[in-house]
């Protein structure tokens, strides 16, 4: 099977919300800093940067990935920072889509 950052998103309808051991394996597969909320129906990492240029750069790359995906995370945007929080909203929680996402905004970084 291909990894996370080589797969793409599927329509929400063809999806269903993941169970806790799941989201644990795919999670494993991500780089470190990502993390599940508490109630465990968002996918959460803050990204920092040595200026608001940097900061900007990242977001505009992030929302390239968005646009190709068809899947748009929630970020919180400020001067050297950038929460990503992913979640699929129409299926409650996380789906693949989330991590697949989450996997390709690591891969700016390889």
């Amino acid at each position: 099977m291909a990894s996370l950052k080589e797969q793409h998103c599927r329509p929400a309808e063809g999806l269903r919300r993941l169970e806790a051991a799941d989201v644990r394996h795919y999670l494993e597969q991500l780089a470190p800093g990502w993390q599940t909320a508490a109630d465990g129906t968002r996918l959460v990492r803050l990204f920092e940067f040595g200026d608001f240029h940097a900061t900007m750069a990242f977001v505009n790359a992030v929302a390239w990935i968005a646009h190709r995906q068809d899947h748009h995370p929630d970020l919180e945007v400020g001067y050297r920072r950038c929460r990503v929080v992913y979640s699929t909203h129409a299926k409650g929680g996380l789906t693949l889509n989330d991590f697949v996402c989450a996997a390709r905004v690591d891969a700016l970084f390889d």
